[in-house]
């Protein structure tokens, strides 16, 4: 049986236009080439992904910190309550085949190191600079680009 790969988006809670179209641009790639896209299942950077995503049709994912399956962004279409605070973004990096890091902070750090510690793609878009391991882009095309070069090597 061949199952889609998930293609994790990493980023901040909250966001400005800018980010949030660059998220959103990935989300609706990611949803056009049938991949499933899993988050944090919240605001900013997670919401653009998944309204993106949605919006061409894909699967959405969202492991929540929280025990509220309504805490999810409305584009979350199998939200995932864990109660596990931050210690949820294991999860998501575990969750996915490849990581895409937008923007963020501390949180999205974390999932980037978690990622690289253990053997996943990570792909970095106007995030963390400078960190060995991650591949770095220069738009939402270029991103696809490494994402879809990198997954069929899998």
């Amino acid at each position: 049986m061949n199952r889609p790969y998930h293609v994790g988006v990493i980023g901040a809670g909250s966001c400005d236009t800018h980010t949030y179209t660059l998220a959103r641009e990935i989300g609706y790639h990611i949803g056009q080439n049938g991949w499933v896209l899993v988050c944090g299942g919240l605001g900013g950077v997670m919401e653009a992904a998944a309204r993106g995503c949605a919006e061409a049709g894909g699967m959405t994912v969202g492991i929540l910190p929280g025990l509220d399956y309504s805490t999810a962004n409305q584009y979350i279409k199998v939200p995932i309550p864990t109660g596990l605070g931050e210690a949820r973004n294991a999860l998501v990096v575990r969750a996915s085949h490849a990581l895409v890091a937008i923007s963020g902070g501390y949180g999205t750090l974390s999932e980037i190191a978690l990622g690289l510690k253990t053997g996943k793609p990570v792909f970095g878009l106007e995030t963390w600079q400078s960190i060995e391991g991650v591949k770095y882009a220069e738009n939402p095309s270029h991103v696809i680009s490494l994402l879809r070069q990198t997954l069929r090597a899998l």
